[in-house]
């Protein structure tokens, strides 16, 4: 009930109204039924612009850290993200991977439309990460099909590291759905779930138009991270070499 109190009632209106995002291929979605939706990562937005073009609710499975907090805040956290369509994942399976895979399972079990980020994180420059293949996973354990969608502009309206960059209309692609019952059976295969990673996220990539880097986002991120130390060091160490040049003159 709260999930469609903020979509229709409060945040839902607030948001078409400022931002009117608009969507493509939404006909590709199946009205009822379990489907996993395997979607670009661009900003922490993401998970509110996407569900907002689709009249079925979107699950995504959240730490839960997020549901676990104490005190009123711990509360109103609580329900914002339970209301806002996202789960905690199941601890009892002894890592976040498994247990996502579990929440993940019964949601689809349960006919339910799974909102899955391939990439496992954000991407920190706009670009195309390489996938993780915990969604072909659940894709070929669920036996359900899998929806490639791609987020745009929500990159522009909250970038990484900032609540707000500036005006854009969002919009949401939906691709055709994918079928791999082909690889039935073969859900412990890590080839054949690398190739079925690679394929969704070929098709996220065609929808997007983004860039495609053969790279995990977060060994990404570190990568950067440590040029631009090093770049930053490299000019202080400059910047004082000029100064002590100038004392001995």
């Amino acid at each position: 009930m709260l999930y469609w109190f903020l979509k229709y009632l409060a945040l839902g209106p607030l948001l078409r109204v400022i931002f009117r995002p608009f969507a493509e291929g939404l006909e590709n979605v199946p009205s009822e039924g379990p489907v996993i939706l395997a979607v670009n990562h661009l900003s922490y937005s993401d998970w509110l612009f996407m569900p907002l073009v689709m009249p079925r609710r979107v699950t995504f499975v959240a730490k839960a850290e997020y549901f676990e907090a104490p005190g009123v805040k711990g509360w109103l956290q609580k329900k914002f993200f339970g209301g806002t369509g996202q789960v905690p994942i199941d601890r009892t399976s002894g890592s976040s991977a498994a247990g996502a895979l579990k929440t993940q399972l019964r949601l689809l079990s349960e006919g339910e439309v799974c909102g899955i980020f391939p990439e496992g994180t954000r991407s920190h420059d706009g670009r195309l990460y390489r996938g993780r293949t915990g969604v072909a996973r659940v894709v070929l354990e669920a036996k359900v099909p899998v929806i490639p969608v791609a987020v745009i502009n929500t990159d522009v309206i909250a970038p990484p590291g900032k609540v707000f960059g500036r005006f854009a209309k969002p919009g949401v692609r939906f691709g055709e759905p994918l079928d791999f019952s082909r690889y039935e059976g073969l859900e412990g295969d890590r080839f054949i779930l690398r190739a079925v990673t690679d394929e969704i996220m070929y098709e996220i990539m065609n929808l997007s138009g983004q860039e495609y880097v053969d790279l995990y986002a977060q060994d990404a991120k570190k990568r950067d991270k440590e040029r631009a130390d090093a770049e930053r060091k490299a000019e202080e160490k400059a910047a004082a070499d000029e100064v002590w040049d100038e004392i001995a003159e």
